[in-house]
């Protein structure tokens, strides 16, 4: 971007120079995109689910937990609780801060929680939660 911001100044007047002034408005999203994204990194911090779990309960949802989730027809499905900038890794990822995420924080097994949906309010059980890197299989 910055070659070609360069080239279209080279073509001389800049004041009628269209090329130049959008990739000049391009560079400053760039840089402000930049800029946000270094905040966002100085105060993350990396989660190791497989660390002892000295600070929580394991029978509870926390950050990083895997929690299996019956609907009210019985289908069974694993979610793993995430942070919000890596919720759309994985079908199966939830960010903390989405409805389902928030409602399922702090729960224990067979807690209901109920979840306000585009199509209407759903009830939902917590079946299992399990802090491993992947969701047990069930047998």
């Amino acid at each position: 971007m910055t070659q070609a911001v360069s080239e279209a100044a080279a073509q001389g007047d800049r004041s009628e120079n269209a090329e130049y002034t959008y990739g000049k408005k391009r560079l400053h999203e760039i840089d402000r995109r930049v800029r946000f994204l270094r905040k966002r990194l100085e105060g993350m911090a990396i989660v190791d689910p497989l660390a002892p779990l000295a600070r929580r309960d394991p029978k509870r949802v926390y950050f990083g937990a895997w929690v299996e989730i019956e609907s009210g027809v019985g289908e069974l499905r694993w979610h793993r609780i995430v942070g919000p900038d890596e919720f759309d890794m994985d079908d199966n990822y939830v960010s903390m801060d989405s409805p389902l995420g928030r409602g399922l924080m702090g729960k224990a097994l067979d807690d209901e929680v109920t979840v306000e949906l585009p199509g209407g309010a759903a009830t939902f059980t917590v079946a299992a939660i399990s802090y491993t890197l992947k969701p047990p299989e069930r047998s």
